[in-house]
């Protein structure tokens, strides 16, 4: 092996919501440097947010991200709702249930097909992909639409829902407006079934990791509003210890902070986390399929981490179906909050990992200081940590197929750049 210094360098990668881009520097057998560069200028919506009046937090925080508003808008209303003292149950809480299962399947089968697949057969997006094989891309997209219909019925539409509030909705559906959608979950279910299967026949290198998984756990449910924070490594704390146990630091060359645990370590949110975490949690079909794909927990293959939203997906179809046969409309669309001093967080889980939101609010309501992590954030340290294992091992290929493999690696992760960059600390020299 030659003891010259070589780059691996990707000035934007593609096929992942926001713009970032890659820089690996390498010295004979060794890596010697790894940064996952995020240069989308940050967007402050932390500031945007102070001064602001309590009720409109889930409309900003909406506009974070086109893919998964539901997750900004529902850690907002938790955390709001936690500072007020107030609890949403009953059918408003299966509501809510119901349209983030709407976000999972539109957010994981936009990855799966359109973003992930093409890695792993061969083809440089999905365009290419549905010339040869139409009736999958076809699928991916009808099981994408499904997802959206969700949100559109239950959030007033598809991209930046305006029908969630702090305490429940603006507007709730008679239990007829549901039966449509049942329908088209009833074949949505049988699509995600056979995508487990599909995903799961893909080619996966042989790469693990030994990951602390970080993910919500419910006592009764597959994660998605509510839970403690566990780890696989002794992690088991209530939301609002969350940073007591979790920091941030900035880097010189992101516009993102990078999130670690108190101790300097790394680790890793998201789908592997939550499926590791809550296998036992998933529905009695899911359970069964994935050991019919022979992929119980534990899943510490990044790669086959799109076999495990594929997984997700067909849970969330599942749920929703049993919500939408169980659900009774509410007596209100909302409950009444009475504002307070105080300041609440909470922690939901977004397709890509835990969310976490904490507001300062003073007594009438106006939000003082915000505070947002994103799971990209969190998840950013571990990628680089896994590409320096990834590529040392892969060293003999040509620079063109190990820099394809390097942003296939990154995708793994399903990184969603835009909503990580929320973060910057600005500090301004002058002389």
């Amino acid at each position: 092996m030659s003891n010259k210094t070589r780059t691996i360098k990707v000035d934007y990668l593609a096929r992942v919501e926001g713009e970032g881009a890659l820089f690996v520097k390498l010295k004979a057998d060794r890596v010697i440097d790894v940064k996952l560069k995020i240069f989308e200028p940050p967007r402050f919506f932390e500031a945007l947010l102070r001064g602001r009046h309590y009720s409109e937090a889930p409309d900003i925080t909406a506009r974070i991200c086109g893919i998964c508003p539901i997750a900004y808008q529902m850690s907002a209303v938790h955390a709001i709702e936690r500072a007020f003292g107030v609890s949403v149950d009953g059918p408003l809480r299966a509501l809510r249930r119901l349209v983030y299962c709407g976000e999972w399947i539109e957010s994981h089968m936009l990855h799966v097909y359109m973003l992930h697949a093409p890695d792993f057969l061969g083809y440089p997006d999905a365009i290419q992909l549905a010339r040869e094989h139409r009736e999958i891309v076809q699928r991916g997209l009808q099981l994408k639409k499904t997802g959206n219909e969700i949100v559109a019925q239950l959030g007033g539409r598809e991209i930046h829902p305006i029908n969630i509030k702090v305490g429940g909705f603006y507007k709730v559906p008679a239990r007829r407006e549901l039966q449509p959608l049942a329908e088209k979950l009833k074949w949505a279910r049988e699509a995600a079934l056979e995508t487990v299967r599909w995903t799961a026949s893909l080619p996966f290198p042989e790469f693990a990791g030994d990951y602390q998984f970080v993910a919500l756990r419910h006592p009764d449910e597959y994660p998605f509003n509510e839970g403690r924070l566990v780890s696989n490594k002794g992690l088991d704390i209530a939301v609002d210890q969350y940073d007591q146990f979790f920091i941030e630091e900035q880097v010189p060359y992101s516009n993102a902070l990078h999130s670690m645990l108190a101790d300097g370590s790394a680790y890793l949110v998201g789908p592997l986390a939550r499926y590791n975490l809550n296998f036992d949690r998933l529905s009695p079909l899911v359970q069964e399929v994935a050991r019919e794909v022979e992929l119980e927990p534990p899943c510490r293959n990044p790669f086959q981490s799109i076999v495990v939203r594929s997984l997700e997906t067909l849970y969330a179809c599942d749920e929703a179906l049993r919500l939408i046969e169980t659900y009774e409309p509410p007596e209100a669309p909302a409950i009444d909050i009475e504002p307070r001093a105080a300041t609440g967080c909470a922690c939901t889980e977004a397709p890509r990992g835990i969310l976490y939101h904490r507001y300062r609010l003073d007594e009438r309501g106006i939000i003082r200081d915000a505070k947002i992590v994103p799971p990209t954030a969190q998840n950013q340290k571990t990628i680089e940590e896994d590409l320096r294992r990834f590529i040392p091992h892969r060293l003999n290929r040509s620079p063109e197929d190990l820099t394809w493999q390097c942003e296939q690696a990154i995708r793994n992760y399903d990184p969603c750049i835009s909503c990580a960059t929320h973060f910057l600390k600005l500090n301004i020299e002058r002389e």
